[in-house]
């Protein structure tokens, strides 16, 4: 049967799933937030997921993330990239997914793989969850500008690197990021009102956030859930793929395509 995953913040027993649904798991009871996956026959796919393959279902909220080669039907097989964006890495391994494998699949392999980028904040770069808030408020925006945005944060990440961060405030590298979201045509007043951070107490509140920490919080326990901590790391049809590298070449990633999106 096909099926689709959704997050839904409804309680179980409150949950308004339309008449025909393949049924929900629980996947978070507390009194401060409660969620479930309702499987929804909203687009079709070739598969049905069950609750162990949870991470390969996007949030509707994160649909940006994904990208589905040559834009047809929901794919047979799912590439997830876990990257961070101030990991040179990561960095490499996304230059080679856009400039070339993702052409060799629309090429060869139409309407066969559904890519998702992963956001995956590492700690021992400060600025780097600064940097994943800008693509999420970006996403917010205008999400058909998060690929072309990711792409610039990428191709321009040692302007967030240490020593270009250290001697500025928090809001000062987010009107940096703005900016940068301005020059793919994304409101950059817009990205920037959802990062600022006041400076003053909201009551007796002095951790505040901005507007994106809740997807911060949404993404940080995704990856947590699947034990994804390095970067890169990529997933292949939900299980981790340990061969590929951000090393590898074009030929290398040929031979892994013809070998395995069959």
């Amino acid at each position: 049967m096909a099926s689709y995953v959704v997050l839904c913040r409804a309680k179980s027993n409150n949950c308004q799933t339309p008449k025909g649904s393949v049924g929900k798991t629980s996947l978070r009871n507390s009194k401060s937030s409660n969620y479930h996956i309702c499987q929804l026959r909203l687009i079709r796919v070739s598969y049905q997921l069950t609750y162990p393959q949870a991470n390969m279902a996007v949030n509707p909220k994160f649909a940006a993330h994904v990208f589905a080669v040559n834009g047809g039907s929901r794919p047979v097989h799912t590439l997830e990239l876990y990257l961070d964006f101030v990991c040179p890495y990561s960095a490499k391994l996304w230059k080679r997914i856009n400039e070339d494998v993702i052409p060799h699949l629309q090429a060869t392999k139409p309407d066969q793989v559904e890519i998702i980028f992963r956001q995956l904040i590492q700690p021992w770069h400060p600025s780097s969850t600064l940097v994943h808030e800008s693509a999420l408020a970006v996403e917010k925006v205008a999400p058909g500008k998060f690929w072309e945005y990711s792409n610039a944060l990428f191709n321009a990440q040692k302007e967030y690197f240490d020593v270009n961060v250290v001697n500025e405030t928090r809001n000062q590298t987010y009107q940096r990021l703005a900016e940068l979201a301005g020059t793919v045509e994304v409101d950059k007043d817009s990205v920037y009102k959802l990062l600022h951070i006041a400076d003053k107490p909201d009551g007796d509140a002095y951790n505040i956030g901005n507007q994106v920490t809740n997807d911060v919080k949404f993404i940080t326990k995704a990856a947590r859930q699947v034990s994804a901590h390095v970067t890169p790391t990529v997933f292949f049809n939900g299980v981790v793929e340990n061969s590929i590298s951000s090393g590898w070449t074009l030929d290398q990633w040929k031979e892994w395509i013809d070998n395995n999106v069959i």
